[in-house]
């Protein structure tokens, strides 16, 4: 959009008069007549007319010209982003036919006395079918697959797995149809012999067909213990699942499967007899955005001369995997008009348009006055009265969608069957739009970069050009990476506002669409013979023991609470450092400043003792005490189970 320039001075000509007026009753009582006949408040209306002269004179400078500088060379505001979630839709009962979950179906979280909801949109389509179980079969190994089905309707029980089940031994299952993106609730008579499994780790997984291979499945509750006793698994089955022929039959096919054991995880002695088995559809999982789905709509009608904008009925416009394009009816229907950056390329013929997606506006090219007096276009003009239409974009999106798991719970549109709606992790990937400030700082970066990648500045500058959603880049120089070619792009996204400042180590790994889409971004632009290599940054796992003292009158447990909030908030990857703006990369970490952070709390009476720990993010074994914890220059912190003891 056309960036805003400030207001140096917003008073206005009548603003002037009231104030003078007002001195006059302060300053000389006597004149009592503020009519606009009286020659004394025509001397104020002129003094007036000047001044706001001189003021409309001072906004056109300092800022205000800096950012019209900005504007000049092709400097917009980045766009925010809308957060991403998945949410799961569950039947009221199993449904003899198909629900469908419409695209653009509106849910939401609660609305509270301080908080408006936040609404999400179904992206598309879902289809929760209707199954049922149609084959079982058991597989030893690589051995071929034996149909149970006879013995299981004849009420006679099987073994799932080999007498004593090994590695690749499974139990399949073919539903009736194949139920992409549904949950399936799978009801079990079984019992096992002997000592078997840990009931709350056994070593299965449970998969579903994708028509080229096995994908895992997620369980969301498993009341078998591992097959040991009579129960439900409900399992999310991934949008792959499709029907194929599998011994014979064809059908929907999951299957539970004997995976090798862990250290300390104990295996099968004896394998799980089942008795009988059914399969019902409850549900299903589709993605949703945080932003209005608008389709269809008609933003005007041509004048038929260049230059034309029209605004769009819901602003902000976020970017979307969809390109947002633009229809003109035309002789024959609708005629499709492609989005561009700029009219500079543009011929006089071309169907383009400019769509400022902070301001949520349309722009058609401009015809340009030459020096001869001719008119040069840039881009066609849609003929005059001819309707226009957007066809499909998404609007709204923030940082204030990163909303933390099972939040989403209004079904805002009614739907017959369903039951309820929540989303089993926390959204994210929601990035509020560029403020003015930022624009400043990133004009004198464009304009050096040139849209080309050089330097470790212009890939990091490129990098959140091609993805607004990212939290922190940073480029490692060639210097420091083992292949001279190579160039590394340290990524972070964008995290869900917790207030408590708790993350889990796996809502710092990227997507990996980011990630291809930033390498793909970069390759376009960098020096040819470069090698661009898009990861996420190593991660020091640090662990705070602490034992404080608490002032009177402050409660232990809530002291508690409050310094393990301080710890997470300094040490963490986005707002920890005493700036708030994040962990510097590879800066290290003193325990000085863990006796900084607890002593500036106000219930702190002494702090005892301090220990600092390093410790594994994924394993989470722990170090040895260090007073000084040393971060590789590319690494950030994330904090690991910090531990707070208050004593009285």
């Amino acid at each position: 959009m056309t960036l805003p320039a400030p207001n140096l001075d917003d008073r206005r000509f009548q603003t002037l008069v009231d104030e003078a007026k007002r001195y006059v009753q302060q300053r000389c009582p006597e004149w009592t007549d503020h009519n606009v006949s009286d020659p004394g408040v025509t001397m104020i209306e002129l003094f007036a007319t000047m001044v706001d002269q001189l003021l409309y004179r001072l906004n056109r400078v300092p800022d205000r010209n800096y950012i019209k500088f900005l504007d000049l060379i092709g400097v917009r505001l980045l766009p925010p982003t809308s957060a991403e979630v998945d949410v799961t839709f569950w039947l009221a009962a199993p449904m003899p036919n198909t629900v469908a979950i419409p695209a653009g179906t509106e849910v939401s979280t609660l609305r509270t006395e301080t908080e408006e909801p936040i609404s999400f949109s179904v992206v598309d389509h879902l289809d929760i079918v209707t199954s049922r179980l149609a084959k079982v079969a058991t597989a030893q190994g690589n051995a071929p697959a034996s149909d149970r089905t006879e013995q299981m309707e004849s009420g006679r029980p099987f073994t799932a797995f080999d007498r004593v089940p090994k590695p690749a031994d499974a139990l399949l299952l073919g539903l009736s149809e194949a139920t992409p993106s549904c949950a399936v609730r799978l009801i079990f008579e079984c019992t096992i012999e002997g000592v078997g499994v840990d009931p709350r780790n056994p070593p299965i997984r449970w998969e579903a067909w994708s028509g080229s291979g096995w994908t895992p499945c997620e369980v969301e509750r498993d009341g078998t213990g591992g097959l040991n006793r009579a129960g439900e698994v409900v399992l999310h089955v991934p949008g792959t699942h499709v029907a194929s022929l599998i011994a014979g039959e064809r059908a929907g096919w999951l299957r539970c499967v004997v995976v090798p054991v862990e250290e300390g995880q104990p295996p099968y002695s004896a394998s799980p007899l089942v008795a009988s088995l059914a399969a019902v559809t409850m549900g299903g999982t589709a993605r949703a955005v945080n932003a209005r789905l608008v389709t269809d709509e008609i933003i005007g009608l041509s004048e038929g001369v260049p230059g034309q904008r029209f605004p769009l009925a819901h602003r902000p416009v976020v970017p979307s995997e969809r390109p947002t394009t633009l229809e003109v009816a035309g002789g024959e229907g609708w005629d499709v008009w492609t989005p561009v950056d700029n009219f500079g390329p543009s011929a006089p013929d071309d169907r383009h348009f400019v769509l400022d997606y902070v301001a949520g506006e349309v722009v058609f090219g401009p015809g340009v006055r030459l020096r001869d007096g001719s008119l040069e276009q840039h881009g066609a003009v849609p003929p005059k009265g001819a309707p226009i239409r957007i066809p499909y974009y998404r609007a709204g999106g923030g940082r204030a969608g990163n909303v933390a798991r099972q939040t989403i719970t209004v079904l805002k549109s009614s739907i017959p069957f369903v039951a309820s709606v929540e989303n089993r992790r926390p959204a994210s990937r929601g990035v509020d739009g560029e403020d003015v400030e930022g624009a400043k700082v990133r004009g004198p970066i464009l304009l050096g970069t040139g849209d080309r990648a050089v330097t470790a500045d212009d890939y990091e500058h490129l990098a959140r050009q091609a993805v607004p959603d990212v939290a922190r880049v940073r480029c490692v120089p060639a210097a420091e990476v083992t292949d001279p070619g190579a160039v590394r792009v340290l990524v972070v996204p964008a995290l869900r506002h917790d207030p408590r400042y708790r993350i889990r180590f796996e809502e710092l790994v990227p997507p990996e669409e980011m990630l291809a889409k930033i390498a793909d971004y970069l390759r376009e632009r960098k020096v040819i013979g470069a090698r661009v290599v898009v990861e996420p940054p190593f991660y020091q796992g640090i662990t705070v023991v602490a034992r404080i003292r608490n002032r009177p009158r402050f409660a232990p447990e809530l002291l508690r609470e409050d310094a393990l909030d301080a710890l997470f908030r300094y040490f963490h990857p986005l707002t920890g450092g005493a700036d708030g703006k994040g962990w510097a990369f590879g800066r290290p970490i003193q325990v000085g400043e863990v006796y900084s952070v607890l002593q500036r709390m106000p219930g702190v009476e002494l702090i005892e003792d301090v220990r600092l720990f390093p410790a594994d993010p994924l394993s989470g074994q722990r170090g040895d005490a260090v007073q000084r914890l040393e971060i590789n220059r590319n690494a950030l912190v994330f904090s690991y189970d910090h531990q707070v003891l208050v004593q009285s």
